[in-house]
Order: C-alpha cells, then structure tokens, then sequence
C-alpha cells in the first residue's frame, strides 16, 4: 500500500491529474486514491504528500469549471472527453 501510494502521488504530481484519472490509471477506486494521498502518503512521505495536497486542492477548486464543461458538451452532442480537441 505504501510503495501504490508513492506511485499514484508521483503519477498525479507529474500529469497533474485528478483522484478520477488516477483511479483510472492504476485501477483501483476513486476511495482508495483518496484514502492514499490523504492519509497513507502522509505517514509515509511528507513532502510528497504536500505537492499532491496542492495539485488536489487545486483540482476541487477547478472542478465546477470541468462540470460546466461537461454539461456544455452533454448538451451540443458531443459524446467523447476528447471532442474539445476537435474543434
């Protein structure tokens, strides 16, 4: 558990990812990701813990802009995460 949570906080460190894409990523639940950068990478490496602390802050306060996004794409059809780069 300690060696995936040093994992999963140096792979959301690097592509700035959210705790979904984390999860995502390494195949484990969205509670798991959670759980390890909030309370397992604590005991386990400090500094870490900070950067990922700061990119996830980050994230909760970007997350309404992403919502509206989605909403936005719901509603003119667009099906795919990916449709924005179609444009």
């Amino acid at each position: 558990m300690e060696e995936r949570a040093r994992e999963l906080a140096e792979w959301i460190i690097e592509n700035r990812a959210t705790v979904r894409a984390a999860a995502r990523r390494f195949g484990v639940s969205k509670s798991t990701v959670h759980k390890d950068m909030t309370e397992r990478l604590l005991l386990v490496d400090r500094l870490l813990y900070e950067k990922v602390r700061l990119i996830l802050e980050q994230n909760k306060a970007e997350r309404h802009i992403r919502g509206g996004d989605a909403t936005r794409r719901k509603y003119r059809g667009e099906t795919g995460k990916t449709d924005h780069l179609n444009r």
